[in-house]
């Protein structure tokens, strides 16, 4: 919905005044809502864009890694539909493993209840899922 800014130049006010539609805008005549005034003169405002914290984080807009910081301590649901909404910023299918770990997280199970529950996967560093830490020099 389009949002038109104005200042009314005989009572000085500054007013919003919201169209629902470019077409209705051009067909009206604005007036000021505290003096009915139509001498008004149109403001340049600001534009705004809305993007999601983790659209910003991907698209490299945040500066540090702080975006992470409220879900240290984030129920289990919350997780879920954060690594959901990131699955969807990526566009790509994250296989079937990523959306159960998605879909059990949304239901409330426990990171680490699912973690738990998950096989190991040997890799070539002969660690387990995610490799074996201790493998892992300074």
């Amino acid at each position: 919905m389009p949002v038109y800014e104005f200042r009314c130049n005989d009572c000085g006010r500054k007013v919003a005044l919201r169209y629902a539609t470019v077409a209705e805008y051009s067909e009206a005549t604005p007036a000021c809502p505290r003096c009915r005034s139509t001498n008004l003169t149109r403001l340049i405002s600001r534009v705004a864009i809305k993007s999601s914290p983790l659209s910003r984080l991907l698209s490299g807009d945040v500066d540090d890694d702080t975006a992470f910081d409220d879900l240290e301590n984030a129920d289990p649901a919350t997780l879920g539909r954060m690594l959901r909404e990131m699955g969807d910023e990526v566009g790509e299918d994250m296989g079937p493993e990523f959306e159960e770990v998605v879909s059990r997280l949304e239901r409330g199970e426990s990171p680490e209840d699912i973690e738990a529950s998950l096989p190991d996967f040997d890799d070539d560093t002969g660690g387990s899922f995610g490799g074996d830490d201790s493998a892992i020099s300074d």
